[in-house]
């Protein structure tokens, strides 16, 4: 797989292991209500009951429906905060920035579901193929993001950008994996200004979500060895 990012486009300003800015647990949400209601009801719309779910780069809450899901798996860097995760069955913590294979069977999953945490991975095109490899054929993955971040703990290539250079850097993510389908982009983007919004003077978080299906091969190779020859 070709490189997606230059070395320098992968940096954080905290060169420190991720390990030690997520020891301490932050029981808190990074985005507001507004941003949750609208992420929440992507959810609803676009995730199946019955289905088997990856919540990665998980917290204390995952901001699921009230859908009866056959398993929610989480992942994440705090114990403490999964710990506390009411709709996990199950989780496992690991630094996606230095472990890129994720301990999990192939076609294994119906959906993946990344919110508010895309904005830190090194190596996103590793990952998004893990992605792909534990996805059932329809499976889908849906990346959230906002315009908040730990500004720190954020790749370069997500810093320097702005929001809309943000959304066109998850579809390459997607773009990089052989075999997703074409990025779907819902943007919904504030009515205030970013620095009035630094300020307290409302508008509430912007809401973007880039979302692609594991495509399903239409080959049957036993078809084509038991087709009579001309």
């Amino acid at each position: 797989m070709s490189s997606l990012l230059p070395s320098h486009q992968r940096t954080k300003l905290d060169p420190s292991s991720d390990r030690l800015f997520y020891e301490l647990p932050r029981f808190v949400t990074h985005v507001d209500d507004g941003f949750i209601q609208k992420l929440t009801a992507l959810y609803q719309e676009r995730l199946q009951p019955g289905s088997r779910i990856l919540d990665l780069m998980s917290s204390w809450i995952s901001h699921l429906p009230e859908i009866d899901f056959a398993w929610v798996e989480g992942h994440g860097m705090n114990d403490q905060e999964l710990a506390k995760n009411p709709r996990l069955n199950h989780y496992f913590v690991q630094n996606l920035n230095e472990n890129q294979t994720l301990p999990l069977a192939d076609n294994s999953f119906d959906a993946v579901l990344i919110a508010v945490s895309v904005q830190y991975l090194e190596y996103p095109e590793r990952i998004f193929a893990e992605l792909h490899r534990i996805l059932k054929p329809g499976g889908i993955v849906i990346a959230s993001f906002s315009n908040r971040m730990f500004y720190q703990k954020a790749i370069a290539a997500w810093r320097d950008g702005n929001e809309t250079q943000r959304v066109e850097l998850v579809k390459r993510y997607f773009r990089a994996v052989p075999g997703f389908s074409s990025p779907e982009v819902i943007a919904q983007q504030s009515a205030v200004p970013v620095m009035l919004q630094l300020l307290g003077m409302g508008g509430g978080d912007p809401f973007y979500a880039v979302m692609a299906e594991r495509m399903v091969s239409l080959v049957n190779p036993k078809a084509s060895e038991s087709s009579p020859s001309a």
